[in-house]
């Protein structure tokens, strides 16, 4: 098995290394080229989501990234990760990859002492650590999106067909449970 993890910014490196633990294979995606590489899935890391994006649209990886999630490549979105799946974003008129049926708040829980860390229900895993940075939660859904995890009310983790979504890092927890959970039940 092998998944793409978009290396443009933010935490890529601590999926990658989540991936190896897992026995995948990864390899970074940094420009429209690699794009072009086979890949069963792909990951979509936490960073600064207005960044990214603007980084994937200079870099010409915008459309390409939506045709493919758009057929069907699995794909993971870690905070910064989720709002750019996400078709809307509370009190901005843009949105990046506009595929996955949902409205994100940004920054829901506050600026960077707003962080925290949390241990809750994952539907399919059980009780897990997550680590939330400036994190986004999910204000609207559609009936079509399936919520995973909540934490305070709030939903921090769903699913949509092929895309799976978390406003938590659980690259930086010690458990590879929900990295698993992708690759078991999206990437095969």
């Amino acid at each position: 098995m092998k998944i793409g993890v978009l290396a443009l910014q933010g935490a890529f490196i601590e999926h990658r290394k989540k991936l190896t633990e897992l026995g995948a294979d990864s390899f970074e995606i940094r420009n429209k080229f690699d794009l072009s590489e086979s890949m069963d899935g792909l990951i979509l890391p936490g960073g600064e989501s207005t960044v990214m994006g603007k980084l994937l649209y200079d870099l010409d990886m915008l459309d390409d990234l939506k045709s493919k999630i758009k057929e069907g490549l699995p794909v993971f979105g870690t905070c910064a990760g989720l709002i750019l799946l996400a078709k809307k974003i509370e009190g901005s008129q843009e949105s990046f990859l506009n595929v996955m049926d949902i409205t994100v708040k940004r920054n829901a829980y506050g600026r960077q002492l707003g962080s925290f860390f949390a241990e809750a229900q994952f539907t399919g895993i059980g009780n897990i650590p997550m680590t939330f940075i400036r994190a986004p939660y999910i204000s609207e859904l559609s009936d079509s999106v399936t919520v995973l995890s909540e934490v305070g009310g709030n939903i921090v983790a769903a699913s949509e067909k092929n895309i799976l979504g978390t406003s938590y890092h659980p690259e930086l927890t010690s458990s590879n449970q929900v990295h698993k959970y992708f690759l078991d039940n999206f990437c095969y």
